[in-house]
Order: structure tokens, then sequence, then C-alpha cells
């Protein structure tokens, strides 16, 4: 996977801790966010046209995005399910207009037709948060692509998937669904190695499940399988630091990440990627320095 995957010398880079301090650390991958529609949560409709998507695709990119993540339906709370048609009327050209960028592009949908069409222009990863499981068709096509897959852990669909939401133990609940799917995809041909797993901060969870999934990630390694973390200016940081606008979650957002990537995240998919880039920069400096 990680020869898929450009950016890091490897997704799983992350060394033990030594004297508290880490020897031969390995930045995560960043996962630029591009949301080809017109409602996702922090920036729907800024770059829901093919041009537009295009632009910000390169400017991530240019700014330190390892992988682009594209999108074109909404996974938001409350949000309504697309059309095949439609979602891949988005999401397939701008795919198309990114292939020249020299990064991993994702296709970030639950859709085997989608995903097809998305892989024929280019993208080389899927990522689907509803863990192949909301088309049954998935399964298979991801186990015959070849491809590495990221799945994801959502309490149920985007539209309900923030009513009321429990959990026995948070953690352990995530963490044995993820198991489950995680067999279901070996069981298919989808070996191990071909695997991201994400916790899903933010689809079915309140902010003390958020909390509690982000400090509880170093567990998910025992799955040896490459972690991706996904909270970038999501809600739970608007509750934390009382900021209501997703675009002024910036700063919350990067410490998020930073706490992720020493928790084990190999990939960090965020809306502000020159920040994040240079947060772990300052941070890989410091951690090589002698004294």
């Amino acid at each position: 996977m990680s020869e898929t995957i450009k950016g890091s010398a490897s997704l799983r880079g992350l060394s033990s801790m030594t004297g508290g301090r880490m020897s031969n650390w390995v930045r995560p991958s960043i996962m630029g966010i591009v949301n080809v529609t017109p409602d996702s949560f922090s920036d729907g409709g800024r770059h829901d046209n093919t041009n537009t998507a295009i632009a910000h695709a390169r400017q991530l990119a240019a700014d330190g995005a390892d992988i682009l993540d594209i999108g074109g339906e909404s996974t938001r709370p409350g949000a309504d399910a697309i059309s095949v048609e439609e979602e891949c009327a988005r999401v397939v050209p701008v795919i198309e207009g990114c292939r020249d960028l020299g990064v991993t592009i994702s296709i970030d949908s639950r859709k085997k037709a989608v995903m097809a069409a998305a892989v024929a222009a280019g993208a080389t990863l899927i990522n689907d948060v509803s863990a192949l499981e909301y088309d049954p068709a998935s399964l298979d096509f991801v186990a015959e692509s070849g491809l590495p897959v990221c799945l994801m852990h959502s309490l149920a669909d985007p539209k309900v998937m923030q009513e009321n939401p429990v959990y026995e133990n948070v953690v352990t609940d995530v963490m044995a669904y993820l198991r489950g799917r995680i067999d279901l995809c070996e069981a298919a041909g989808i070996s191990r190695d071909r695997i991201i797993v994400d916790p899903g901060i933010g689809f079915g969870k309140t902010v003390a499940h958020n909390l509690a999934l982000i400090r509880g990630l170093p567990e998910f390694q025992s799955f040896g399988c490459d972690i991706l973390l996904g909270a970038s200016r999501k809600a739970f940081i608007g509750q934390v630091t009382h900021e209501p606008e997703a675009s002024k979650r910036v700063v919350g957002s990067v410490a998020v990440a930073l706490h992720g990537a020493r928790s084990g995240a190999r990939i960090l998919r965020v809306h502000d990627v020159k920040e994040t880039r240079q947060a772990l920069e300052m941070w890989q400096a410091i951690e090589a320095a002698s004294f």
C-alpha cells in the first residue's frame, strides 16, 4: 500500500517511543479534502463545479497534500443521498483534471458504480464512509481492483446518524465493528495490508464519544492496519472551543491532527493542508533536535 499512497516513506513509519522521544519518526500522509458538493458542512458550495474544484485540488497539492480525497456526495449529519449519475458527473471530471499532480487520488464514495468510474478516471484509493456496507457490490469491486480501501465506522446513515447515538463503550464498540469489517474484507480477498481503518469522528458520535475515540486511537493499532483520522473542522471542535463557524476551527483541527499523529494515525484527512503540514514539520524538527 505504501507504493500506492505517495508522499511518505511509509504509512507505518511511527516508531516506538524511546526515553519519551520518537526516533526515525515519519510524518503521516496528509489527505486534502476536495468536496465537489453544494452542501458539505464546512465548504459546501465553494468548490461545487469542475473548474473551482480542480483549482482547489491543485492548491491543496501545492500546499503539500500527499493525497486528494475527492467526493461528490455530502455525508454531513442530515444529508440526503444523491444519484450515481449526479455523483459521477461531479467527481470524474475533477479526478481527470488532477491526474498530473503527482499525488494519490482518493475517491470518497459509498457506491460501487462511482468507485468504478473514479478508478477508471485515475483514482487509486477508495474511501468509503460505510465500510463497504452501503452498496453490496462494492466489496467484490474493491477486492478485484487490488486497490487500498479505507473502512470507516458510522453508527447509521448520515441522514439520521446524530439522532441520540448510544454506545456501551465507544472505543470497544467501534473497534468491534471495524474488526468485523476487516474480517469480511479478508474473506473476500482484500489483504490486511490494503486496509485502512477510520474510527469515524463525527459520524454518529457525541462530543464525549469523539474525544474518547481520539484519546483511544492507539488501541486501533492492534489491527495492524493504517489508521486514518478525519476530524478537521468538525462540530465537536466547535463545541469544545465555543466556535460556531467551521472555517474558524483551524487551530483546534491542527491540535487534533498533532495528537492523532502522535497516537499512530498514518493519514490525516484535513481541510487546512498548509497549516497541518507546517505543524507536523515543526514537531518533526523538534523531535529530531539534539541536546
